[in-house]
């Protein structure tokens, strides 16, 4: 019974977390207003066009900025390879006994897949984070050529190329995040496939207020009353 519920709850969680990911990037790719993701991207490439317009006047922020994202892609890169030595030992220790508290498989063979899963997610974490930190490696310093001197230094360099970028660095910090919070079921999976599955449909929860963008009528309307009255010239 217990390797039944192995066989069966991991292998659901997983397809509803990799569902919800497959949704969210048709979203995404067809209605991208209406994901932060989406909203984010469109607005860093207005970011990266005003940086550009000016580089003199705006390349310390614009440089200071990428500065900040590459410090933080580096910390969750240093984290996961930390982890991931952290895993490759506790695998390494045999001698461990399971813990009463777990319902599920506990022959050696399941624990040395729990702990290969989780190792293998903070590998993916860190070379997504390793990704990112290229990219805005790359975007730090393209950033500060002139709009104006594009097309005569380059064809192929461009405000758009620069964008791009920058969001791709941003979508590699966001897949090395996400590999991280997946990092979650997995270690819960250690105590057995209930807590695994509660834990996937928990994320999957909160993943879509993260990400879905809600929009407040209520707050649309008094903004709008409000203008109305300053128009009419009431208090």
């Amino acid at each position: 019974m217990r390797v039944v519920l192995d066989l069966v709850l991991v292998p659901l969680g997983l397809v509803v977390m990799l569902a919800y990911q497959a949704w969210l990037l048709y979203k995404i790719r067809t209605q991208p207003s209406k994901t932060v993701i989406g909203i984010n991207t469109i607005n860093r490439r207005v970011w990266v066009e005003a940086m550009m317009e000016d580089p003199s006047k705006n390349g310390v922020l614009a440089v200071q900025t990428l500065r900040n994202n590459i410090m933080a892609s580096t910390l969750l890169a240093s984290t996961a390879i930390m982890l991931s030595s952290l895993i490759a030992v506790l695998m390494t220790n045999r001698g461990a006994q399971p813990s009463v508290l777990l319902y599920g498989d506990k022959t050696q063979l399941g624990f040395s897949i729990k702990f290969f899963s989780i190792l293998v997610c903070f590998l993916v974490a860190f070379l997504f984070n390793v990704q990112s930190i290229r990219y805005y490696s790359h975007a730090s310093i393209l950033i500060n050529v002139p709009v104006k001197k594009i097309p005569l230094m380059s064809p192929n360099l461009s405000v758009e190329y620069v964008g791009r970028a920058v969001n791709r660095g941003s979508y590699f910090w966001s897949l090395g995040l996400r590999a991280f919070y997946l990092s979650f079921p997995l270690f819960l999976w250690i105590f057995g496939p209930i807590p695994m599955f509660v834990c996937c449909v928990a994320l999957v929860s909160l993943f879509y207020f993260l990400d879905v963008v809600f929009q407040s009528h209520v707050s649309v309307a008094s903004e709008e009353e409000h203008k109305s009255d300053e128009e009419s010239g009431l208090p």
